[in-house]
């Protein structure tokens, strides 16, 4: 009997979405969380407030872009 391993993501593809850098990466991308889901958002600075759009959705993290 297999348990379904899949997890909720909280994030979608193409969409923008308000948030506070909280952390920054070892390669230097800011990371911001939606409900706890980890986003790398280049160019960005721990505090900064950005509206960022989401480009690519991987099982635990995802990447995105500020909305110029």
């Amino acid at each position: 009997m297999f348990r379904d391993e899949r997890i909720s993501v909280p994030v979608e593809e193409g969409e923008t979405y308000d948030v506070t850098i909280q952390d920054i990466a070892r390669q230097g991308d800011g990371i911001a969380r939606i409900e706890g889901f980890v986003v790398f958002v280049p160019n960005t600075s721990v505090g900064d407030e950005v509206q960022i759009k989401v480009e690519r959705v991987l099982p635990k993290f995802a990447f995105a872009s500020v909305v110029e």
